[in-house]
C-alpha cells in the first residue's frame, strides 16, 4: 500500500508543532515550542524518503551512517570528508577542557575557531586522538557495547564487548520471526561519560520486524531535533534499512519514526515558514541505489550508493543549537 510522501507528513508534523508545541526551555537556552510523542511511517517501495521542499545533503547523510557501522567514534574520518555534522560538540568540549572561554555560537570567534579545530583534526593524528572522540556514542554502543563476567572466587571481573549489530543480523538471518531484534545505544552506565563529548543519544532503540520477506525498521528518537535533525535521521535509518536488508536477503519494508520531544527550537521557525510555504510544490520521491554485490556490513563504502533523480528545493540554512 502506498503511503502519503515524506514530504507532506514532515510539513504535517512542522504545522502541528507550531500550533500545539508548548513553550519549553531546554539545555542549550535556545528555547524551544515542543509536544511529546509523534510517529511517521514510510513505505520504502514507494521512494527514498528524502526531503523535497529543502535540500537534504545525502553524503554527509551516508558517510555519517558508514562511520556508525564501523563502530568508529572520532570525527577524523567525517573531517577528512567535509562532513560537519558533529564539529560543534567536540570543540566546545575542547574549549572547556582547556578552560578557553566559549563564543556564541553565531559568533565570528566561534566560526573562526571551530574552522582551524577541525582542520587540526584532519591534518594532525595526534590532535585528533586526543581532542576528536566523542566518547561512547552511537557506533561504540552499536559494535563494542561494554560487558562484563562477574568476579568469582580467586578471579576479578572480566569485560568484554558486545557487537549488537553483527548479532541482529545473524538473528534476523536465523530466526527472523523474533521480536528481540533490537539494538539500543541508551547505555545507562555511559551517559555520563557521552555527555562529556556531546550529548546522551537522541536516536537511542531500534528494532527490525521481518514479514512477507520485508524488513522493517522502527526507531525511537527520545529527543527531535525537528527542523535541522528529522529529516537526516529519517533518510539515514531508512538507507540503513536497506543496507540490513540487502545483507540478509530480504527487501526493504517500512521505516517507522518515532519521537518523543519533539521540538523545534525558537531560531528556527522563521525558517519552518518558508518551508512550509513550499507545501504546494512538492516534488518526486528519489530513489537509491545500492550496489547489489555488497553483503557484508564492513565491505560497504560511500562509492557503493547512489541516489538517482533528487530535485529538490534550495537547502534553508538554521543555527545549530549546542
Amino acid at each position: 500500500m502506498q503511503g502519503k510522501h515524506i514530504d507532506e507528513l514532515y510539513l504535517d508534523l512542522l504545522e502541528h508543532i507550531m500550533k500545539y508545541g508548548v513553550t519549553k526551555t531546554d539545555r542549550t537556552g535556545t528555547g524551544t515550542k515542543s509536544l511529546f510523542g509523534y510517529q511517521m511511517r514510510f513505505n520504502l517501495a514507494d521512494g527514498f524518503p528524502l526531503l523535497t521542499t529543502k535540500k537534504v545533503p545525502i553524503k554527509s547523510i551516508t558517510h555519517e551512517l558508514l562511520w556508525f557501522m564501523r563502530g568508529d567514534t572520532n570525527l577524523k574520518y567525517l573531517a577528512e570528508y567535509d562532513v560537519h555534522i558533529w564539529d560543534e560538540w567536540p570543540y566546545k568540549a575542547y574549549l572547556i577542557r582547556n578552560k578557553i572561554n566559549v563564543p556564541k555560537t553565531d559568533s565570528v570567534e566561534w566560526k573562526t575557531g571551530i574552522k582551524e579545530f577541525v582542520e587540526k583534526i584532519k591534518k594532525d593524528s595526534d590532535f585528533a586522538k586526543k581532542y576528536g572522540n566523542l566518547g561512547p556514542i552511537y557506533g561504540y554502543q552499536w559494535r563494542s557495547w561494554p560487558a562484563y563476567t562477574p568476579a568469582s572466587a580467586g578471579q576479578s571481573a572480566h569485560k568484554y564487548h558486545i557487537d549488537q549489530l553483527k548479532n541482529v543480523i545473524e538473528e534476523i538471518k536465523k530466526e527472523p520471526d523474533s521480536r528481540l531484534l533490537i539494538i539500543s545505544a541508551w547505555n545507562v552506565a555511559d551517559l555520563e561519560e557521552m555527555a562529556k563529548a556531546g550529548l546522551p543519544p537522541c536516536h537511542c532503540l531500534f528494532q527490525f520486524y521481518v514479514a512477507d520477506g520485508k524488513l522493517s525498521c522502527q526507531l525511537y528518537q527520545r529527543s527531535c531535533d525537528t527542523f535541522l535533525g528529522v529529516p537526516f535521521n529519517i533518510a539515514s535509518y531508512s538507507l540503513f534499512t536497506m543496507i540490513i536488508a540487502q545483507i540478509c536477503g530480504l527487501q526493504p519494508g517500512e521505516f517507522v519514526w518515532t519521537g518523543g520531544d519533539v521540538h523545534l527550537y525558537s531560531n528556527h521557525l522563521e525558517q519552518v515558514k518558508l518551508q512550509l510555504s513550499r507545501r504546494n510544490d512538492i516534488r518526486p520521491l528519489p530513489k537509491m541505489k545500492i550496489n547489489p554485490k555488497k553483503n557484508k556490513i564492513e565491505d560497504f563504502t560511500i562509492d557503493d550508493f547512489e541516489l538517482i533523480d533528487y530535485n529538490p528545493h534550495e537547502s534553508i540554512k538554521a543555527p545549530i543549537a549546542v
